[in-house]
Formats: C-alpha cells, structure tokens, sequence
C-alpha cells in the first residue's frame, strides 16, 4: 500500500530553469508616488511595487544606494521616467 493514505500523491515539480534573481532595486519617483522597480542583471524588469511596502525595508538594510540613474544603460529600462526622477533615484545592488 502506498503512503498517500488515499490521497493522490502530486506529480514532480518542473524541472524548467527559473528566471534569474533580481540584481537591482530602483526607487524612484513617478507621479508624485515612489515605486520600487526590480531589475536582473540584464537589467530586464522583473518587478514593480509601491516602495512603502515592508519589503523594500528589507531588500535594503545594509545597502547603501548610489544616487541617480542617468546613465546611459538605464536609458531603456526607464524609458517612462523624466530627467528629474531618474535623477533623483536611488540604485540598490542586491546581493543574493
């Protein structure tokens, strides 16, 4: 008798390659409002939330930022931000 107690036991969990951890940690304006924005290495989004939530205290304790994302790779990644909100950003690496 198997020990599933007759309940079915689920099948193997996917074996596909995840996407990979996010490498930076965006706060900045837009609209009057701070978001954080995730980004990979690639710096491909893979996230966005309101940058008052509990989460963003924790992905920073211990990092300081660097001031600014007016570099010319950020170009693409924030496309919808001004001049002055890229500006006044702050950049987290996270290390994993």
């Amino acid at each position: 008798m198997g020990e599933g107690f007759g309940i079915e036991v689920p099948g193997p969990h996917s074996t596909m390659s995840r996407r990979p951890p996010a490498r930076y940690l965006v706060i900045i304006g837009s609209g009057g409002v701070n978001i954080a924005r995730l980004f990979m290495d690639s710096l491909e989004p893979a996230g966005e939330f309101d940058a008052a939530t509990e989460e963003v205290t924790v992905l920073t304790r211990g990092h300081s930022p660097v001031q600014g994302a007016t570099g010319p790779e950020w170009d693409k990644a924030l496309q919808g931000h001004n001049a002055a909100e890229r500006r006044a950003a702050k950049v987290f690496t996270i290390d994993l």
